[in-house]
């Protein structure tokens, strides 16, 4: 029989066991490539940068090393060999400029005995803040802020982001040449493109000025008159075969992370099923689609038959609009649709979390759904559909003790969603 605890222990193990696929301790020192001849610059950013570093370390103990990583505030372990600055995410400060600008120095003048070992995770694109010529960080601050408030898709953002920056999109790779640059990346995007991830430092831009300014009408983006005006003058960034000195490869994907999350949910005699790891739209109508499948496994058997475990991965949106909002993250906004769709059916409990333990801004990975959460809000004060029109998922599930609370996980292999059909 499932009761609650049983239901609760499974979709966190579920959970961990995702995150653990992706643990940079675990999986980045089998993709290292040979020392090089001369000098090693690592460089990095993103929030598992830190913990990429310490893991570099720790596989070349004899290796001199040398080089500068920058990661979110609260995400730092410590290293003995390479720096780590801490910055701001999502939205770009100082530190992250102040670092970027370091790393762009710390690749000129290497020769072609020198390797720099790139380490790109989830979140490089806001720390490795550098903005182009002519823009300020404020700009930047700016155009993020929109970005975040107006919908657009992960990649959308990065084109963007890339066409403002004085070292994404394939710059920070352009100025390290003719030294050798490996890329070793953790993948939180859907489809796991090296141009996407962190806004591809290191990869070549297969975007253009024409996408961006499609991007920009799309979401009538309202930008600051500098950024404007950089994007009228623009040049292109760095296109494919323009960077042969340069190799990417992805150590940890949310396809793996779904896979060894599956296979925990095998071994408890539940039958798993992946839907896809780059589910992307608006949170709530991820929740009620994600509803409407684990009713039909329930009352119909299909697309499996009970007790089953529907897996997706992927980053959904929430579209703010102009109205007040409350607190809440796309995890538990998609969460708390579900709930609303699901009615209190019976048999059904759910897990939403971003692996890197933070749901957007908030101090959680995601949330807990059961059959009686709808009841226990209610029972609390809460109209759980109204607070789903205001965008205040969060408070729904701190109210209730559903928060699923992890602290930084030190990686990001994007969303994990686990809905257990009993």
């Amino acid at each position: 029989m499932w009761d609650d605890a049983r239901a609760r222990a499974l979709l966190r193990a579920v959970f961990d066991a995702a995150v653990a696929s992706a643990d940079p301790m675990r999986v980045l020192a089998a993709h290292l490539p040979p020392p090089p001849e001369g000098r090693c610059i690592v460089v990095g950013a993103g929030k598992s940068a830190a913990v990429m570093a310490a893991a570099v370390e720790a596989a070349w103990p004899e290796v001199p090393l040398e080089g500068l990583v920058v990661t979110r505030y609260g995400h730092v372990v410590p290293t003995r060999r390479i720096g780590v600055i801490e910055a701001s995410h999502p939205v770009p400060d100082a530190n992250g400029e102040a670092a970027a600008r370091r790393i762009l120095a710390l690749v000129q003048g290497l020769t072609e005995r020198d390797l720099v070992l790139a380490l790109i995770s989830g979140g490089a694109s806001a720390l490795l803040a550098l903005p182009a010529e002519g823009i300020s960080l404020a700009d930047k601050q700016a155009v993020n802020r929109a970005l975040l408030a107006s919908g657009a898709a992960i990649g959308e953002m990065n084109t963007l982001r890339k066409h403002l920056s004085a070292i994404k999109g394939g710059r920070l790779a352009a100025a390290a040449a003719p030294a050798r640059v490996v890329s070793l990346a953790i993948s939180d995007v859907p489809g796991d493109s090296p141009a996407v991830i962190g806004s591809g430092p290191t990869v070549a831009d297969p975007s253009s000025l024409a996408d961006v300014r499609a991007i920009i009408a799309r979401h009538d983006l309202r930008l600051p008159p500098a950024v404007a005006a950089h994007l009228a003058r623009a040049g292109e960034t760095p296109k494919p075969g323009e960077l042969p000195h340069a190799r990417f490869e992805i150590i940890a994907t949310p396809a793996r992370a779904l896979a060894a999350a599956a296979e925990v949910a095998r071994e408890a005699g539940v039958r798993p099923l992946i839907l896809g790891d780059a589910l992307e739209g608006e949170s709530r109508e991820m929740g009620t689609i994600l509803a409407g499948i684990a009713q039909s496994v329930r009352t119909h058997g299909q697309p499996l038959a009970p007790p089953a475990l529907l897996l997706s991965g992927g980053e959904t949106t929430v579209s703010i609009g102009a109205g007040p909002a409350g607190r809440g993250g796309r995890n538990s906004e998609c969460l708390l649709a579900l709930a609303v769709a699901l009615a209190g059916a019976p048999g059904i409990w759910a897990l939403a979390g971003d692996t890197d333990g933070i749901d957007g801004s908030e101090d959680a990975a995601g949330a807990f759904v059961t059959p009686n959460t709808l009841a226990r809000a209610r029972g609390a004060g809460l109209d759980p559909r109204a607070m789903l029109a205001a965008h205040d998922s969060y408070g729904v599930f701190a109210a209730i003790g559903d928060l699923l609370l992890t602290g930084p996980t030190l990686t990001n292999v994007n969303d994990i969603r686990a809905i257990l059909i009993t």
